[in-house]
């Protein structure tokens, strides 16, 4: 990685510390410590990250905290973190319990020592497999074909603690046989979305996002026209998106909210039990819900950061 990369990682890393400060009273700060040490706070966070400008992304979880609530007696919190060095700051400090990570960021966050247990992963549909990819793509018309006429282009990433808008096509490239820090103009966007316009405007040659935002999303909401970008590449499956939950919780409030994500947190419970009462789907890329997972589905991220060596898969 390059020191211009690690300096984008440092500062997130402090401005996220500054953001969680500044909340003041925490789950951490809350209620007694179970038998043995463990944490049972009389009030829990749940957190995440929008993939895209949303303003309306604590609505899209309403169901899914309304229905924890019940199941644990607890009051819950949502906030939407800055990034994602944000949530596993959070988690580290005890001021987050519940949190939504990126694949790669919840790879991150076990790699630097936070306690924590991968209870689900978002789906698309109901019985489908958590996971998507991460395509590579260009504005309709461009000579950039595939990743290895990308030397000396810009480059839309979405930002460095991204799995799939930075380390799946930090792997790609490395196939490819170009170097993404040196044989490219990295730009960081922000946003999966962000990513996607950029392409459009012309910002950038070629940029990178999940499936879903490039196929459907921007589309949907009429933000790009139909065929305004082409894909020229497509990562492996991704492993899905994981609510992980912090091991430092007694172990009966923890085991709750477990089994409460892998058989509760979907549009189907959620809209028979009333904890939602017109469209029923679960965070802002309307997903159906969330369906159970363990830590070996992340062994693929694993490998890509043993492709990548990025020096964030060893922190």
């Amino acid at each position: 990685m390059s020191t211009r990369t690690r300096q984008i990682l440092s500062a997130a890393t402090v401005l996220s510390a500054l953001v969680l400060t500044a909340c003041g009273s925490s789950a951490a700060d809350k209620g007694g410590k179970a038998e043995g040490g463990a944490r049972n706070p009389d009030s829990l966070v749940f957190a995440t990250i929008p993939t895209e400008d949303s303003t309306t992304l604590e609505q899209s979880f309403a169901g899914v905290i309304a229905m924890l609530e019940k199941e644990t007696g607890k009051k819950i919190t949502f906030q939407k973190a800055t990034d994602y060095a944000a949530i596993i700051e959070g988690q580290r400090t005890g001021k987050i319990d519940i949190a939504v990570y990126g694949p790669f960021t919840y790879v991150l966050a076990l790699n630097s020592g936070v306690k924590i247990e991968p209870a689900a992963a978002l789906v698309t549909e109901k019985g489908a497999k958590p996971g998507y990819r991460s395509y590579g793509f260009v504005k309709t018309g461009s000579d950039i074909k595939s990743l290895a006429d990308a030397k000396d282009k810009k480059v839309c990433f979405v930002e460095p603690n991204s799995t799939s808008g930075y380390l799946y096509p930090s792997a790609g490239f490395i196939e490819a046989g170009v170097d993404p820090e040196k044989d490219i103009k990295p730009v960081m966007a922000g946003g999966h979305d962000a990513s996607v316009l950029s392409v459009v405007s012309g910002q950038c040659d070629l940029g990178f996002a999940y499936d879903v935002m490039v196929e459907h999303q921007l589309i949907d909401k009429k933000q790009i026209k139909p065929g305004a970008v082409e894909t020229i590449w497509k990562s492996e499956i991704v492993p899905g998106s994981p609510a992980a939950v912090s091991d430092e919780l007694d172990s009966g409030l923890k085991n709750k909210i477990v089994t409460a994500l892998q058989t509760k947190a979907n549009a189907d419970y959620l809209k028979d039990n009333g904890f939602c009462t017109t469209v029923c789907s679960v965070g802002d890329q309307g997903n159906w819900g969330f369906t159970k997972v363990s830590d070996a589905m992340y062994d693929g991220v694993r490998k890509v950061c043993a492709t990548t060596k990025d020096e964030q898969c060893q922190s």
